[in-house]
């Protein structure tokens, strides 16, 4: 099965879009307690999650502990749930060649995220993994992705469309290829971006609104990332509630759109 007919057939059978973020920071308890508050979370919330995404510089942050805490998350994840690790890694061909083993047959995370501004030879070596998916970095939900991402080249395109086009290039291959697009950012972005597979920042803490992606009239798997709004909001929910909750606002703004 690929990548996206899997993360389809999750998306259909929990009616979730919601990608639960993993970005543990340890607390007062220091390190140690990292790995059960992990649990706990991805243990209350993986009913509700289209897929979970950790993101490695939380874990690197933590030095070589950081790294075994991680490894044994991904071991212990539900196999019921992709596993997107928000990675962002760019390098020459040879170098990404140990990066797309390390994830894919080490790790075995379903997909990875991928910055690809070296040029297409340096995603090469992702393309050819059964089952698999990128997500690359087309328009961030950062403020800074209008310096390069959102320019305008002089026939007319935008820079993220020169993203677009590595993955229409890619089509055919064992590796399914779909964007990162903020949705902080998505204002005249969504036309031009494919029907492929969007990983979808910017809800929650930072403020995206759902509207405009509701009405693009996408086919396509999408999922939206809620981090800090499932991890370490203060309402008094637990963190399934709040999964819950974000997986229904979702899909609320969905049916709105279509209705």
């Amino acid at each position: 099965m690929r990548y996206s007919e899997r993360l389809q057939a999750r998306i259909e059978t929990t009616g979730s879009r919601l990608c639960v973020g993993l970005d543990p920071r340890p607390g007062a308890d220091g390190i140690e307690a990292v790995p059960d508050f992990l649990k706990r979370v991805v243990d209350e919330t993986w009913e509700h999650a289209a897929a979970f995404k950790p993101n490695i510089a939380y874990f690197e942050a933590m030095g070589l502990r950081g790294l075994h805490i991680m490894e044994d998350l991904l071991g212990e994840m539900p196999k019921e749930v992709p596993v997107i690790l928000d990675a962002k890694r760019s390098d020459i061909g040879e170098t990404q060649k140990y990066y797309a083993h390390s994830y894919f047959a080490h790790w075995k995370v379903d997909a990875v995220t991928l910055n690809p501004f070296l040029g297409y030879d340096s995603i090469e070596p992702f393309l050819n993994w059964e089952g698999k998916g990128i997500y690359l970095l087309a328009v961030t939900s950062n403020p800074g992705s209008a310096d390069f991402q959102r320019q305008t080249l002089a026939d007319g395109r935008s820079i993220f469309e020169l993203v677009t086009a590595l993955g229409e290039r890619a089509k055919g291959l064992p590796t399914d290829v779909g964007y990162v697009v903020g949705l902080t950012n998505t204002a005249g972005v969504l036309p031009k971006i494919p029907d492929a597979p969007l990983l979808i920042p910017g809800l929650g803490a930072q403020g995206g609104d759902l509207a405009e992606l509701a009405a693009a009239g996408r086919s396509a798997p999408d999922v939206i990332n809620v981090s800090r709004g499932v991890l370490y909001a203060d309402d008094g929910f637990s963190f399934g509630e709040r999964a819950k909750r974000w997986a229904e606002r979702i899909a609320t703004s969905y049916h709105e759109s279509v209705a």
